[in-house]
């Protein structure tokens, strides 16, 4: 039930040449305290609910328990999630033998493209594709339900 991650930008779209599959990611927070966080999501023509833990001090990993709920409950609690939803495509992007998960925002993200790698390990390798930018695990204000509260086009450089 804990989740090893890494999270990177992206610096080019090269990555579309790659990508195996894309769907339409809605979701909202019910809770977004930093130390537990409590997610509804749509994706594509399922719905979740998700509780993510506090993340480990280097970022890597986490707690995460995730049930698939009807479409119906999930837009139904998407309407009690706090302040705005959080729209984007995800993209399923093959590289070598890793699976990237790259997510394109919308809305008051938009701008904002980060790829995500699950690992078994927290010290796995994986080959780094050239559209691959910088390392942005652990960094707060990159996890969604960061973003959900304060959007990147609302960040001051």
């Amino acid at each position: 039930m804990f989740e090893i991650e890494r999270k990177f930008s992206v610096k080019s779209t090269t990555f579309l040449a790659n990508a195996k599959k894309s769907y339409k990611i809605t979701q909202g927070y019910l809770n977004s305290n930093e130390n537990r966080t409590v997610r509804v999501r749509i994706k594509g023509d399922k719905g979740f609910i998700t509780v993510k833990g506090i993340s480990s001090a280097d970022g890597l990993k986490r707690f995460e328990w995730e049930k698939e709920i009807a479409v119906e409950e999930a837009e139904a609690l998407l309407l009690l999630c706090e302040d705005f939803i959080i729209d984007k495509t995800r993209y399923i992007v093959l590289n070598g033998d890793s699976v990237f998960e790259v997510d394109v925002f919308e809305g008051l993200n938009t701008g904002l493209v980060i790829a995500e790698i699950e690992l078994q390990t927290t010290d796995e390798h994986f080959e780094k594709p050239d559209w691959l930018g910088d390392e942005l695990t652990g960094d707060k204000r990159f996890y969604n339900s960061y973003l959900s509260n304060h959007p990147f086009a609302n960040w001051v450089d």
